[in-house]
């Protein structure tokens, strides 16, 4: 099987005139966690919204040889697609096994969902051993901590089957103990799996990024490994240099 899972070939996203994405090819590759950053508004949620659906595009985007351009949000979902926001998406009243039992259930038959569930299925236990989450199944999502509730949310896409994972800013708020644990699960994830991360914090980025695309002004800038991206003389002039003191900054104010 390829490992190509998706690939994005002349995305545009015109807002009244405004290119907010332009032309940008993109490959997502299965065994991969692969990094888009730039500047705010470079276009990287934009992007993330037109895989998804949820924005009009021009060009294409094909996952496993299907053309999504033009397909509502829940048919690429079912395509295998899932996403997560930066504030974590989940239902908070309800228990860690609740949550994924629901999630798990979207990709059942509609039969299924009416009979009674006397235990959770097998992937489902897998998924929240996999997530860290598996003593805390009967805990509602409400009290859970910060860190723990993203992990519950990339947890639902995963017992969705979700084989392309779309994550935006997954470490935002979390403290080095979170973020380590984070990363270690996303290369874990990407061992089947594509995972593609949207993401400002450079010390993660550098510590955990199998490829890296930067976006600028809408288009790519550079594609390529942590080393080539971090090394090429225009990421340095347009993002980096901007980045490191946003992160001085930030650091200088906790």
């Amino acid at each position: 099987m390829s490992t190509n899972a998706l690939t994005c070939t002349a995305v545009s996203v015109d807002f009244d005139g405004f290119k907010a994405v332009n032309g940008v090819d993109l490959t997502l590759e299965r065994g991969e966690v692969h990094f888009l950053i730039g500047p705010n508004g470079a276009g990287k949620t934009t992007l993330v919204d037109a895989i998804t659906g949820l924005t009009k595009y021009a060009g294409s985007v094909v996952k496993d040889g299907v053309e999504l351009r033009g397909r509502k949000v829940h048919h690429i979902a079912r395509r295998g697609i899932g996403r997560t926001f930066q504030t974590a998406q989940v239902f908070e009243q309800l228990t860690v096994a609740q949550n994924l039992d629901i999630a798990a259930g979207a990709a059942r038959p509609a039969l299924s969902l009416l009979r009674r569930r006397t235990a959770l299925p097998e992937h489902v236990v897998a998924v929240m051993d996999q997530i860290g989450l598996a003593r805390h199944a009967q805990t509602p999502a409400g009290i859970l901590a910060h860190g723990q509730k993203q992990w519950l949310e990339i947890g639902m896409l995963l017992v969705g089957d979700a084989d392309v994972l779309l994550l935006d800013e997954p470490i935002a708020g979390m403290g080095q103990a979170e973020r380590d644990t984070t990363g270690r699960l996303l290369h874990d994830i990407a061992q089947t799996r594509a995972v593609a991360v949207v993401e400002h914090d450079m010390d993660f980025m550098r510590a955990f990024a199998s490829r890296v695309t930067v976006l600028h002004a809408g288009a790519v800038l550079a594609t390529g490994s942590v080393d080539e991206v971090t090394n090429d003389p225009r990421v340095q002039e347009v993002y980096l240099g901007a980045a490191h003191e946003q992160e001085t900054a930030d650091a200088a104010t906790a």
